[in-house]
């Protein structure tokens, strides 16, 4: 089996030589040929210098440095877009995903099995960023009808041909797991070992895995406009039957003149219902507009594989 690890990497100078040490180490022995693609999004500390020296070091290794700071979906879609072997594994640059259990990942990726998700034994952070963390996959599950989504996790292993399904992915929205659960059903979890970040604190706070979620939710379904119509629907049940309460009112003779109540009820009711459509639609016609733009999912500034692309190398020329 040859495989290709794809790293992204932000504020991880400090981390990135004892992961690709460790790597080098652990993948001979359970692979027939292998390679680290760095990818560091735009990180603003030396982590590219780092990346691009371990690049020189390990022959092995192959350093991507994207224009500016795309996200970590999008870099990891940068990186196994330029993977070159049948199996990706994806993990984090801060040591949290140990390399030995790259291994236990590669042994559950059977024939029958195209996707295969890390879940780590205890919690790996703090209850709120749990919290939150479950909350996002149940959006996954439920809203996106993504399979497996409860055991998501950025330490997986995958077929490369899986990335085919990425061809239509474009612009600065994106999510690796929405992309590969539309190639495959074959999804599988296996319990790993997970360690404490070894430096700094993670780059995603509570409040950006909610940002992430409306994202997906957003980006990838129309659960919301399907809830606006069902709002809709209620509301205009709940106005035909205060018609017909008026009316039988009037008809009995005890409608009163003034009616402020009545009109002033209805008038907040509708139009709170009318503002939160138009919230919702607007959150879409935003996407599309934003969409339509044309913005890059990512941009490759350097990279230290010239040589095996002769299209960059003519350009530098």
């Amino acid at each position: 089996m040859f495989v290709s690890v794809v790293v992204p990497c932000y504020r991880s100078a400090a981390t990135l030589p004892r992961l690709v040490e460790n790597l080098t180490q652990v993948l001979p022995e359970v692979t027939s040929g292998y390679e680290i693609v760095l990818v560091v999004d735009g990180s603003p500390d030396d982590t590219w210098q780092v990346a691009s020296e371990l690049a020189n070091k390990y022959t092995e290794t192959r350093a991507m440095r994207l224009a500016r700071n795309y996200g970590q979906h999008n870099a990891l879609i940068a990186g196994v877009r330029n993977a070159r072997y049948e199996v990706v594994v994806t993990m984090d640059d801060d040591l949290q995903h140990p390399a030995d259990q790259v291994p236990v990942l590669l042994r559950a990726l059977t024939d029958d099995i195209d996707l295969v998700y890390g879940v780590p034994i205890d919690e790996e952070h703090g209850f709120f960023r749990s919290l939150s963390s479950r909350m996002v996959k149940a959006a996954m599950s439920t809203t996106l009808s993504v399979k497996g989504a409860k055991s998501i996790s950025a330490f997986r292993a995958f077929r490369t041909f899986l990335r085919d399904g990425f061809d239509g992915l474009d612009g600065p929205h994106a999510s690796v797991d929405v992309a590969l659960s539309w190639s495959t059903t074959r999804i599988a979890q296996t319990t790993v070992r997970m360690e404490d970040r070894a430096e700094g604190k993670s780059n995603y706070s509570t409040w950006m895995l909610m940002k992430h979620a409306l994202t997906l939710i957003t980006g990838y379904s129309t659960e919301p406009l399907r809830l606006v119509g069902y709002l809709g629907f209620i509301c205009a049940a709940f106005g035909v039957g205060l018609f017909g309460v008026i009316i039988y009112k009037y008809a009995a003779g005890a409608t009163t003149v003034a009616g402020f109540t009545t009109i002033a009820s209805m008038v907040a009711l509708f139009s709170g219902a009318q503002m939160l459509a138009l919230g919702v639609l607007g959150e879409y016609v935003g996407r599309l507009h934003s969409g339509s733009m044309g913005r890059p999912t990512y941009v490759i500034r350097e990279r230290t594989d010239v040589d095996a692309h002769p299209d960059i190398t003519s350009e530098s020329d």
